[in-house]
């Protein structure tokens, strides 16, 4: 029996042009400008295919045809503009390279943007792992540049002390025990 290698391509959709708004006490920090909340309207078939444009706009039919089938947007999460990519193992390097050099959302989004490949893993889980992580510290972030003010961070992840990285004496994150990738 033959097992299809795949790789997961985290990423975080960036947009460098936020509104800054002219008073300066409901002016929101930086890191939330830059890592705003995407449109209602980018969904995951359009996600795709912005990807699978920008792999035949740099390679050509044969791009096409390498990540074709095997192209799939596992996850998609507007509030956090973040996705999960699924591609074939020998050909995640072109779908990272369509992303590197896409400057605009397609419409009806039609937004300028920029777009990160925070990890790439060969599980699913371990890029799962990774959202949760970096969801947590921005929002330890976030809070710090706003100065500490308002709800805790107990009541915004649901748990008593809860710290970015934070995992018990077992090695358990979560629930989740860690696993090796593959390579």
């Amino acid at each position: 029996m033959v097992r299809l290698k795949n790789r997961y391509l985290l990423i975080n959709i960036l947009y460098p042009s936020g509104a800054n708004p002219t008073n300066p006490a409901t002016a929101l920090p930086d890191v939330v400008q830059f890592h705003q909340p995407s449109s209602d309207a980018l969904t995951a078939q359009l996600l795709t295919r912005m990807i699978r444009e920008g792999v035949v706009e740099l390679f050509g039919d044969y791009g096409a045809g390498m990540v074709a089938g095997s192209l799939i947007v596992k996850y998609l999460s507007p509030a956090t503009s973040t996705a999960i990519i699924r591609v074939a193992r020998a050909h995640y390097r072109l779908v990272w390279a369509a992303l590197t050099c896409t400057t605009q959302l397609p419409r009806p989004v039609a937004q300028s943007c920029v777009v990160q490949v925070v990890r790439v893993s060969g599980t699913i889980r371990k890029a799962e792992e990774e959202a949760i992580r970096r969801a947590r510290a921005s929002v330890l972030r976030a809070r710090r540049a706003a100065g500490g003010e308002g709800l805790g961070l107990e009541a915004l992840l649901g748990g008593e002390g809860v710290e970015a990285g934070d995992g018990n004496e077992d090695g358990v994150m979560g629930g989740i025990e860690s696993e090796d990738e593959e390579e």
